[in-house]
């Protein structure tokens, strides 16, 4: 009996449910329960149950379940990995074995003769059985464990084998599994890190660096996994002196959303013992955010959306590296794009590829900047164009211009905040009439990490010392990390937005002018109403429950 009979037997899906699934799944490839989980049709904990009683199965939590060494290694690891399955307990000469797919009848025998003991299946939750394995087996533990034992030729120092050595099918299988699980964990930059008799490969997962659990024998492997990255991103593998950058295109079957198409920005670069790589994710999806799902409150969009209508003139997104200026602009330009509408972007690197919007990218070696690239847009009539950033005077005078004479013109800042952007321009040396008539608004954000929503603690705000600038009474109820199994006990999901905005008026255009400094320019628009802070925001978003207090002040440090 498979997992769809039982299911429509105890009445959780139709049989037109069930058909529609079963068709899907002949496309996709899939189990049929993933399918089932992936169309929202159940969920993992009917699916356990059902399962279970029918199967007359125990159902047991992996999440802290503690196993001895000895009892793990009573299976080798080609066959946990190839089965997914696990031991876990051993009485006597029977061995406990969990597996998430109790329907393949056939393991009972592979997993009996390698053990030399009677087999016991118990149910385990599919993600659960997977981040076991990740925890005690290592990343790519079967790959690895194959490689090590009959592949000792990948770790040849001649440059003429590493071509052949970086199509090999295991070399493959690695880097595919190393990209794989970071994408399973949500990560957005992944980090290969190479030292004297070890290779560290860490995750930036909500952005803060995981070291990848991958065994210790990877470091063998390193040139053969450079060099199936450089050729996967049409890189040269036999320049090993200077820094190179390219991009991989990763197709990757994302739990409950099906085959999703990465963009990896790879960057290289010589080190000591070997080469570095950085590979930046880029999930094509994120172009498609709006303004709301940023996490901007109503605060904040409603001016900024007033602004990006505006026929002319410059507005600023300013923040640190990584903190989602290049997504806010997407969605920003998303909204106001329209046949209606031509939009130019001039980017360093082109992240994302957005439907509608001609984009350039830089190119340093041909002449090709940001100042030369936004005078020969403007020849091509466009009523919007985005600079990815401006980083000198000639982009900061040609953007100026370019709002001057009828462009609505988007671009970056490196500033602390939104005020701070204004001194900024006049620091670079533009003419303080020239920004004060230009600049209609500045858009300043940082990114918090998102409290897991199964797992947060509700804490009184009385038991906690608060800093002075947050108003709060004792008796409200923030909340504080804990971990669970959905956040991989990290005790975060997923980032947000903090946002600030500046909306410059009469008043403050006068200030401008009389070269005003930072604080002075936001006491005055504060006043007005025409600030909305960053730390209002943070402190905001702390009240609702959506992070930590710790998170909000770490953000808006300066």
């Amino acid at each position: 009996m498979g997992i769809g009979t039982v299911l429509l037997d105890r009445e959780l899906i139709t049989r037109e449910q069930l058909d529609v699934a079963i068709d899907e799944q002949a496309r996709s490839g899939e189990r049929l329960d993933r399918v089932l989980l992936r169309m929202g049709l159940i969920d993992r904990t009917q699916v356990l149950q059902a399962v279970g009683e029918q199967l007359r199965l125990e159902v047991v939590d992996l999440s802290d379940r503690v196993v001895d060494k000895e009892i793990l290694e009573s299976l080798p690891a080609k066959l946990v990995f190839r089965h997914h399955c696990v031991p876990i307990a051993k009485h006597e000469d029977t061995l406990t074995v969990a597996t998430s797919d109790p329907f393949q009848l056939v393991i009972h025998d592979e997993l009996g003769m390698h053990s030399g003991c009677a087999i016991e299946l118990v149910l385990a939750d599919d993600e659960e059985l997977r981040g076991f394995i990740r925890t005690h087996y290592g990343v790519a533990g079967d790959t690895l464990d194959a490689m090590s034992g009959g592949l000792e030729d990948l770790v040849s120092e001649n440059e003429s084998d590493e071509l052949e050595q970086a199509q090999e099918a295991s070399v493959i299988r690695l880097v595919n599994d190393i990209v794989g699980e970071a994408l399973a964990v949500r990560a957005t930059d992944i980090h290969i890190e190479p030292y004297e008799g070890e290779l560290i490969v860490r995750y930036r997962i909500d952005g803060v660096l995981h070291r990848a659990n991958l065994p210790s024998t990877v470091h063998r492997f390193a040139a053969a996994i450079v060099s199936r990255l450089k050729i996967m991103s049409s890189l040269n593998i036999a320049e090993k002196r200077k820094p190179q950058d390219g991009r991989i295109s990763f197709r990757h079957r994302v739990e409950g959303k099906g085959i999703e198409e990465f963009d990896l920005r790879v960057s290289v670069i010589p080190m000591v013992f070997g080469e570095g790589l950085v590979l930046r994710v880029l999930n094509k999806s994120a172009v498609q955010m709006t303004l709301d799902e940023l996490g901007m409150p109503e605060r904040v969009v409603e001016p900024w959306q007033q602004l990006i209508t505006r026929p002319h003139g410059i507005l600023l997104v300013t923040g640190p590296t990584g903190s989602g200026k290049s997504t806010t602009l997407y969605a920003s330009l998303n909204q106001i794009v329209s046949d209606s509408i031509k939009a130019i972007t001039v980017e360093d690197p082109v992240e994302y590829q957005v439907a509608g919007v001609n984009q350039i990218q830089v190119n340093s070696k041909v002449g090709l900047t940001f100042a030369s690239g936004l005078r020969a847009i403007l020849r091509h009539d466009p009523d919007v164009v985005m600079i990815g950033e401006i980083r000198d005077l000639e982009t900061a005078q040609t953007a100026v211009q370019a709002s001057l004479t009828g462009h609505l013109v988007f671009s970056t800042l490196h500033t602390n905040d939104a005020p701070g952007s204004i001194t900024r321009l006049l620091d670079m040396g533009v003419e303080p009439f020239l920004v004060s008539s230009s600049v209609e608004g500045v858009l300043a954000q940082r990114l918090v990490r998102r409290l897991c929503p199964n797992c947060k603690s509700p804490i009184a705000a009385g038991s906690i010392e608060l800093p002075s600038e947050f108003k709060a009474r004792k008796s409200d109820t923030l909340f504080e990390a804990v971990g669970c199994k959905q956040c991989l006990q990290r005790g975060f999901m997923g980032r947000v937005g903090v946002y600030e905005i500046l909306k410059l008026s009469e008043a403050t255009r006068e200030l401008v002018m009389n070269r005003n400094s930072a604080p002075q320019i936001a006491a005055a628009a504060e006043k007005e109403g025409n600030l909305y802070t960053l730390k209002t925001d943070a402190f905001l978003k702390v009240k609702s429950g959506i992070t930590t207090l710790e998170e909000a002040s770490r953000a808006i440090a300066t």
